[in-house]
């Protein structure tokens, strides 16, 4: 059998086949397996090399000793935790499922985070801030055809683009994008005062009834333009356990932020510099505000909707315009790469106005248009915290070691531990990275399995009942 039959058969070309049977026959292959699954399947971990020691305090007796000495390449591998889709699909999952219990949490509540099921009275909305227009795009009109005379499809690369790019304002798309995270700064702060306006209060004693708080992601428009899109709740002064004050009302909050949207505080000014003129960027005319419901129709939005969808959008980034998902070193990536033009000039932009406002930094997030704020953020009573949820998983990791290793009857205090560990990688080579792709492949199958048969279980004791 020649190379060329063996890669159309696997669908692999030869240097990474022959990679894959070398690792697969390796004697400590079932070991690097183990070692992948415990990843989720990551696509680029990271190599530690060391030891760890647990020792009693009272005897000196070792309990346990452990070094990457015997493992695969004398390594353990552990998930890089990156959140982008397109770097990491296994990472990706793990920070969508934390970001959708941290924003579901501050609509439904979670009483082990310290968030009572009352906070689902209080006033909430599903607000979405969008961009201003830099000039027209080719788009998908509701029930007409676009400005260029066709019917779009959803999957048609022209959405999005300009339909004059030579006379876009690519300057501005990228100037707002690196000017977003103060607009929706200098919004939130307007935000409390048409609050307290409308409650007939000043700002002190707004403090002293009422706690404004938030939950938001970024996405990227077709045309690579950011907007956040944002859960925002009206609580009591301590927070989602305190009661929110007779007038707080969701109409009221729906009022409040359409009027601070509109604000002319609510601006982002850039000076004039070279042949750029200056500039004031406030939010687009297009925006959404809907309230959200515990339960509700299909016109309702509920608050599972909700988390789905900040979930989803807490992975992506400016990737899902055509642009790279790191930092670009020169513009020759681009043609590597093959950055469609509409990208390529919202890049290059960045490229040239990086000398012009050399403190925006425009040229080291270029690959993100621009934008280099929060792609994820929250007010600090929103909810509870990532680093608390992924603390959880890791202390029940812990314990889950500890009784493997027999220590889980020993009080932990009594135990001392010791170790050293060091960087020494990351990343699989060819064959490993075919592998570690078809392990994931299988944990995301299993777990949709086990989603959709949940979902169907439930569905049936809702027809029992």
């Amino acid at each position: 059998m020649t190379d060329t039959t063996i890669t159309t058969a696997t669908g692999l070309d030869p240097i990474t086949l022959g990679d894959l049977l070398r690792v697969a026959s390796a004697p400590d292959f079932e070991r690097w397996q183990h070692q992948i699954h415990r990843t989720r399947g990551c696509a680029d971990p990271i190599h530690l090399q060391g030891w760890t020691t647990h020792t009693d305090k009272r005897t000196g007796e070792v309990l346990h000793h452990y070094t990457t000495a015997t493992e695969p390449g004398k390594r353990l591998r552990v998930a890089c935790g990156n959140r982008r889709a397109s770097r990491c699909p296994s990472c990706a999952w793990t920070y969508a499922g934390d970001t959708y219990h941290l924003i579901r949490a501050g609509l439904a509540g979670a009483p082990d985070r310290n968030i009572p099921s009352t906070v689902r009275d209080h006033p909430r909305v599903f607000a979405t801030l969008t961009a201003p227009s830099f000039g027209p795009v080719h788009n998908q009109p509701d029930h007409a055809r676009c400005r260029c005379g066709r019917h779009h499809r959803d999957d048609d690369p022209a959405l999005g683009t300009p339909l004059e790019p030579d006379t876009y304002d690519y300057a501005g798309a990228v100037l707002f994008n690196n000017h977003a995270g103060e607009l929706w700064q200098r919004f939130t702060n307007r935000l409390r005062r048409e609050i307290a306006a409308r409650a007939g209060l000043s700002q002190r004693e707004l403090k002293e009834v009422c706690r404004l708080s938030y939950g938001k992601v970024a996405e990227f428009q077709k045309r690579g333009a950011i907007h956040f899109h944002a859960v925002i709740r009206l609580d009591g002064p301590d927070g989602p356990e305190d009661t929110p004050p007779s007038w707080a009302s969701v109409d009221l909050l729906n009022d409040a932020i359409r009027a601070a949207a509109r604000h002319p505080y609510t601006t982002a000014t850039i000076p004039a510099a070279g042949d750029q003129p200056a500039r004031t960027f406030q939010w687009g005319r297009q925006f959404d505000i809907r309230p959200v419901k515990a339960f509700g129709d299909d016109s309702e939005l509920t608050e599972q909707a909700v988390a789905s969808y900040v979930a989803k959008y807490a992975t992506k980034a400016a990737e899902t315009t055509g642009t790279l998902d790191r930092r670009i070193g020169e513009l020759a990536d681009l043609d590597r790469h093959h950055v469609p033009d509409h990208a390529r000039r919202l890049i290059t932009a960045c490229r040239d106005l990086d000398k012009l406002y050399p403190d925006r930094r425009l040229w080291a997030w270029a690959h993100m248009l621009g934008f280099r704020g929060h792609f994820s953020s929250k007010s600090r009573r929103y909810s509870t915290t990532l680093g608390a949820l992924r603390q959880t998983r890791a202390d029940y990791r812990a314990t889950q070691e500890r009784a493997a290793l027999g220590l889980d009857e020993i009080e932990p205090d009594t135990v001392l531990v010791l170790a050293d560990w060091q960087y020494a990688g990351h990343g699989h080579t060819p064959g490993e990275s075919a592998l570690a792709a078809t392990i994931a492949h299988d944990l995301a199958l299993n777990r949709e399995t086990a989603r959709q048969a949940l979902q169907d279980q439930r569905a049936s004791e809702g027809e029992l009942a």
